[in-house]
């Protein structure tokens, strides 16, 4: 698999979305963020999503120049319109807002309206470690997603993420969808020709389906445990929290109304609501005890975990954002893989955009 460093692929992303009318600041800041997920080893959520955030511009469905701004708050929540722009933007900007109002309040919590897809969740809960506060980002998302029990689609994959920062130790970072796969793995797997594990989709009858076009032709992903007898009904109730939470609460659409980034589903003829909803939270640290007391026992937290004793056959006991943490390393000393099917996806839209790949 052929290799790219990360400054050749953040000046092709960054002109990539100038071309289509970003200002400059919000082209570097959307780069950040996908890029972040290239580095973190989520490559469904990477440059491979360039093409598509384009093509949501091309049918008017983003807006490249958005007025983001708080339509309405307390001292310590919000509610931000995101007036259509890039996820990758509108989601940085609210997470601010939500740590502005920690520093004063203690906590901040911010719900937001009228976005669009925001990349990986980890990166914008990670915001809040150098305020020394937890971070927390939810976010609703395409409807490819039967409730427990139904064959309708009527959820997305709903991640959830949790930032708490340690002292010598690196952050705990949770980062985690709340089906048993995030739609971008069976992108993955299409382009590899592979099929999906038993248990990640079902087809249009509701019948358990390993193939990796299984929601593309109607069927839908499967919340976390898969069927009711390994969980799923957990599965079901954490994407509903966080569906409620990013979108009932500000004013987005919600359920099956969700606004679709897949390519193969059209919007909701009537929308409930205003674009993608998220959901922001900052809890300073010291509104509950000192920072370096909390953060040296985080240390022994992490430190005791990693020490458990591993099942045969496993080398060890992994930390939320462990395997994130030492990929990025690596791939920012190496390069970052890309399929080659996502690399003629990228000249393609270069091409087309008149960016040389």
């Amino acid at each position: 698999m052929p290799t790219f460093s990360l400054e050749h692929l953040e000046s092709f992303t960054k002109n990539i979305l100038l071309k289509i009318g970003c200002p400059e600041a919000d082209a570097l800041a959307a780069t950040k963020v996908l890029l972040a997920a290239d580095l973190r080893g989520v490559d469904s959520h990477g440059v491979a999503r360039l093409s598509g955030y384009v093509r949501l511009w091309e049918v008017k469905r983003i807006n490249p120049t958005p007025h983001i701004r708080v339509v309405h708050e307390t001292p310590s929540t919000a509610v931000v319109d995101g007036d259509g722009g890039l996820g990758l933007v509108v989601a940085p900007y609210a997470m601010q807002v939500a740590i502005d109002k920690a520093k004063i309040a203690g906590t901040g919590w911010v719900a937001v309206r009228n976005s669009n897809h925001y990349g990986i969740a980890g990166i914008h809960a990670m915001q809040a470690l150098a305020h020394d506060m937890i971070g927390i980002s939810l976010t609703n998302a395409s409807p490819l997603v039967s409730p427990t029990f139904s064959k309708e689609r009527m959820l997305g994959t709903n991640p959830i993420s949790v930032a708490i920062p340690a002292d010598q130790q690196p952050p705990f970072v949770l980062d985690m969808a709340t089906t048993t796969a995030a739609n971008g793995k069976l992108e993955i797997l299409q382009r590899k020709q592979q099929e999906a594990p038993y248990g990640w989709i079902q087809d249009k009858d509701g019948h358990a389906t390993t193939s990796p076009n299984g929601v593309r032709d109607g069927g839908a992903l499967l919340p976390l445990g898969g069927d009711r007898e390994h969980g799923s009904h957990k599965g079901y109730g954490l994407g509903a929290v966080v569906d409620i939470l990013s979108a009932v609460l500000s004013g987005a659409n919600y359920g099956p109304w969700v606004p679709p980034f897949v390519a193969f589903l059209e919007p909701h003829p009537n929308p409930v609501g205003e674009g993608l909803g998220h959901f922001f939270g900052a809890m300073r640290i010291d509104a509950f005890r000192p920072a370096a007391s909390f953060k040296s026992n985080m240390d022994t937290w992490i430190s005791r975990f990693r020490e458990a004793i591993p099942v045969e056959g496993q080398e060890r006991v992994l930390i939320p954002g462990d395997p994130e943490r030492l990929l990025e390393a690596e791939r920012r000393k190496n390069g970052i893989p890309l399929l080659p099917s996502v690399e003629t996806d990228l000249k393609e839209l270069g091409e087309k955009l008149n960016v040389p790949w």
